[in-house]
């Protein structure tokens, strides 16, 4: 059996901005204060991205709210913390676009999922929109029907 899966936020800004080709999980590397406050669902992905740096993976501009009780061990809310992936998945990532999609427990471990991204232009947003909306109208139409 697989273990019990646990989101607690996801960066829904991303899917607005990129187009997502490939997810990816990674575990992260935190300090325990940070676990406890995650577990609280006090994290923010807005504007987060990830970046590879002398081989390694890191997760910047991810914020994690101080634990409230956690006085002296509470580390800054904005660090950079390290990703935990195979080398050999870092080496293929490197020269893409990476952004974070969620943070979730899986099990009693923190991951990140994040995503080989895409910029979208103001025209690809327009029309994702227009798609949704046009989606949300048949919907719409069909239920009035079936009544």
């Amino acid at each position: 059996m697989g273990e019990a899966v646990k989101v607690v936020a996801k960066n829904s800004k991303a899917y607005h901005d990129y187009f997502v080709e490939e997810k990816f999980e990674a575990g992260i590397e935190l300090a325990g204060t940070e676990v406890k406050s995650i577990r609280l669902g006090n994290v923010n992905l807005k504007d987060s991205f990830c970046i590879i740096k002398e081989g390694q993976l890191s997760v910047l501009g991810m914020h994690i709210s101080p634990y409230e009780k956690g006085n002296i061990f509470n580390k800054d809310p904005r660090r950079p913390r390290r990703l935990l992936m195979h080398r050999r998945e870092i080496l293929r990532l490197s020269g893409y676009s990476l952004i974070t999609l969620s943070v979730y427990f899986k099990g009693p471990r923190v991951k990140l999922e994040l995503g080989l991204a895409k910029g979208k232009k103001l025209y690809d947003k327009r029309e994702s929109s227009a798609k949704r909306d046009a989606k949300r109208e048949i919907d719409r139409a069909m239920k009035t029907r079936n009544r």
